[in-house]
């Protein structure tokens, strides 16, 4: 069987999720990777067949993301291009987790194309969702990737064909401890804002990890490095408690090493708005945005707030059989 597994490249979570994923779908068959966008700090260990500018949403640096920089970079005669020469007939299988150029490519030809994500799940009809409605941002979701068939991840299994996060096995390996430290990823805000607020509480080491600074350095009780894996989920494993994004992947591994949580949703994104939502019910503490109407909010979480427990087994190997024997067959080659 051929399979090709193509990933969403803006944002970490995609790609950390990946390195679990595609070991499992080479049990299945001969695994080819694209990847499309230009948002990821984090490198997979395995080949990459096709990468493609894809279609990217850029971050800012005020906890949002950037339109004009994310409309100036858009690409579009290269992503109808690519959209058009993708060989996904060549493909018993294709796997996508949030990445356009199959799942349109897929669509324009026909073609089965099956969602293993976590945006779908945010989609399904039980997962949590904010009290305000967003009609552009729910029709971006839906329409941004379209698939024949969705199985997702969240932080709770919500309904059939959601389960549990993947968390990686190199996070499962971690023996977790509380060495004082705060870690910190907010990849929307610029390090002179993440300075200038998280010196608000000068008795709080703060361990901050940069999107937009190769060069380490440290001011007071805030040390300031670039996006590192091996070091970021080192610094994860040993923290008091996680500052980050209302991503997916990142608040669900601190959960799962059972750290007190608290989200910042990217402003104007509404995945990340129900990320947050889902959080909370989690146990997860949740500001709008960092400034000083937040302050207070923080100090409370770091003075009082709880460590997260979950059970997030390790159904990765049976969740990929799954979907390969219900979706895997032999097409003719067009």
């Amino acid at each position: 069987m051929k399979i090709l597994f193509a990933i969403q490249g803006t944002g970490n979570g995609h790609l950390s999720r990946a390195r679990d994923i595609y070991p499992e779908l080479l049990q299945h068959g001969e695994t080819d990777v694209l990847i499309s966008g230009i948002q990821a700090d984090v490198q997979v260990p395995f080949p990459v067949k096709y990468k493609l500018w894809g279609m990217s949403f850029i971050f800012g640096r005020h906890g949002g993301v950037d339109i004009w920089d994310t409309a100036r970079k858009l690409k579009l005669p290269r992503l109808l291009k690519d959209i058009n020469s993708i060989p996904v007939a060549h493909y018993d299988l294709v796997i996508n987790d949030f990445e356009p150029v199959t799942s349109w490519a897929c669509r324009n030809k026909g073609l089965p194309c099956v969602s293993l994500s976590h945006q779908c799940a945010v989609l399904h009809p039980a997962a949590p969702r904010p009290s305000f409605v967003d009609p552009l941002g729910k029709l971006v979701l839906q329409h941004y990737a379209p698939v024949t068939a969705s199985y997702g991840f969240h932080f709770r299994s919500y309904g059939p064909n959601i389960y549990t996060p993947v968390i990686r096995r190199e996070v499962r390996r971690l023996t977790p401890t509380r060495n004082g430290h705060y870690t910190v990823y907010l990849p929307a805000y610029s390090d002179e804002a993440m300075v200038q607020h998280l010196g608000h509480f000068p008795h709080v080491r703060w361990h901050v990890f940069s999107k937009h600074n190769k060069t380490p350095f440290t001011t007071g009780n805030i040390s300031v490095r670039p996006i590192d894996n091996a070091a970021f989920i080192e610094s994860m494993a040993a923290a008091d408690g996680v500052l980050c994004g209302a991503g997916f992947e990142g608040p669900a591994e601190a959960m799962y090493l059972g750290k007190k949580v608290l989200v910042i949703p990217m402003q104007t994104q509404y995945e990340q708005q129900c990320n947050a939502v889902a959080a909370a019910d989690m146990g997860a503490t949740v500001v709008s945005k960092l400034g000083p109407e937040s302050y207070n909010t923080i100090q409370q979480w770091l003075d009082t707030g709880k460590p997260i427990e979950v059970h997030y087994p390790d159904m990765t190997s049976q969740i990929v059989a799954d979907v390969v024997q219900r979706h895997g067959g032999v097409r003719k080659i067009a």
